[in-house]
């Protein structure tokens, strides 16, 4: 499995509707779930993110669907960056000529 950080920031219609905001994490984790990937944690913060999740996919298509059913939600606009895990960095560093 991938490890993804899905860095999101509140839009209009998610900072009006801020009190179902632990609903929405709730069903976004059984969406994620169902699409056989892994809400790993999920932290709402101070700064210049709302919203920082680490979620675990099996690649980087099933990560983008999974991103594009969160945009069409319209209560979050996300930044998706894939990150690697000291095991993986040292295996693309062997590669490093």
């Amino acid at each position: 499995m991938a490890t993804y950080i899905v860095l999101a920031n509140f839009t209009d219609q998610g900072i009006r509707n801020v009190k179902d905001t632990v609903k929405r994490a709730d069903a976004f984790a059984e969406h994620v779930k169902a699409a056989g990937a892994t809400v790993k944690d999920l932290y709402w913060a101070l700064g210049r993110f709302d919203i920082v999740a680490i979620i675990e996919a099996a690649d980087d298509m099933a990560m983008t669907s999974i991103g594009l059913n969160l945009g069409k939600s319209g209560n979050v606009r996300t930044q998706t960056l894939r990150a690697f895990a000291k095991g993986e960095m040292t295996k693309i560093l062997e590669k490093v000529a």
